[in-house]
């Protein structure tokens, strides 16, 4: 019973203190300007996207809630992964002061790097949960409920791609400083645009020089092996079902035992990149010299 309770002690307060961090972060995020900009720009252009459709199409008014979920992944995809990177790298790549600060306290580092992260990661969804709030509110308002589920599906999407590229963040940044934070943030950047924009680019044009058969597999493996896909998968997928999907996707569902199997896999890459990333962060920063 003793050795029990020591081993829990530990354990326990570990999880103590990374609350502590996780809460000393989200208060400083929640007083950013950058974090209220953010919040902001997210419920703006939620409620334009809404608004979008009808206006284009030369009517005027909202879009209802199915409408403006297939509307708004696009919108996630782009601008959650941009906002993750950036704000986790600005995070782990504290002051020069603040570094040395925060890893003489009797803390190991990697409850710190947890505990920031975390509270970075409570952040940006309290900032999303408004966006999307305020743009749900005004949605049901004026066009119902029908479609609700699809809503909140992209907004679980965009949570889990909020994790991901934190996790990603803490890998570019994790031990560095200030000094260093130039570099990182264009890392960052480099990094987002090559998972929102040139692996898809690059995806497609290899596949359209093979046959349709490997085409197809490299496709399939592009879709799990790149977070952005996955994410784009799996909402379009609980946003519009099958029906969102062309000859690649539905080889896709075919390959994995259909919609079940698609979930298994999409949920096996996101714990994938969450988990790793943040395991080169934390091997980062427990060998840095700070």
């Amino acid at each position: 019973m003793t050795s029990l309770v020591a081993t829990a002690m530990p354990r326990v307060r570990r999880s103590t203190m990374i609350w502590l961090f996780a809460r000393q972060e989200l208060t400083l995020a929640a007083r950013s300007r950058w974090t209220q900009t953010f919040t902001v720009v997210f419920a703006v252009l939620a409620l334009a996207v809404a608004s979008a459709g009808y206006v284009l199409s030369g009517g005027s008014g909202l879009q209802d809630f199915a409408r403006t979920s297939a509307s708004l992944v696009q919108l996630v995809l782009l601008l959650v992964p941009m906002t993750a990177l950036l704000f986790g790298v600005m995070t782990v790549t504290p002051e020069s002061g603040t570094a040395e600060l925060l890893y003489s306290q009797p803390v190991s580092r990697r409850t710190i790097l947890a505990g920031r992260l975390l509270g970075v990661f409570l952040a940006l969804v309290a900032s999303q949960a408004i966006g999307f709030g305020a743009a749900g509110l005004v949605l049901f308002a004026r066009a119902g409920e029908d479609g609700l589920a699809a809503f909140l599906g992209v907004a679980a999407g965009s949570i889990l791609l909020t994790a991901v590229f934190l996790s990603i963040a803490g890998a570019i940044g994790a031990g560095d400083t200030s000094a260093r934070r130039a570099r990182n943030l264009a890392v960052a950047l480099v990094v987002w645009f090559v998972a929102v924009v040139l692996f898809d680019v690059g995806a497609l044009g290899l596949a359209s020089l093979l046959p349709s058969g490997p085409a197809s597999r490299l496709l399939i493996v592009a879709a799990l092996i790149n977070p952005v896909d996955a994410a784009r998968t799996g909402t379009l997928l609980m946003v519009e079902g099958t029906t969102a999907f062309g000859s690649a996707s539905l080889a896709f569902l075919r390959v994995v035992g259909g919609v079940s199997g698609a979930a298994t896999w999409l949920s096996v890459s996101a714990v994938a990149w969450i988990a790793l990333p943040l395991a080169v962060a934390t091997r980062r920063i427990a060998r840095a010299d700070v």
